[in-house]
């Protein structure tokens, strides 16, 4: 099970879309990647990287 990591201010910001976006703090603090192709992901992970598996 994954722990809860509580949001907190400079967590995340809105894009002018209106849709929230983890920044590098929250991603660290989550202690994981979700292989989604963040933003922000301080993994290195990228999109393109599902391709090569």
């Amino acid at each position: 099970m994954k722990k809860f990591v509580p949001i907190e201010e400079g967590d995340y910001y809105l894009t002018p879309e209106g849709y929230r976006c983890f920044t590098e703090q929250y991603l660290l603090k989550r202690g994981y990647c979700c292989e989604s192709g963040c933003r922000h992901c301080p993994y290195g992970f990228k999109k393109t990287d599902l391709k090569q598996k």
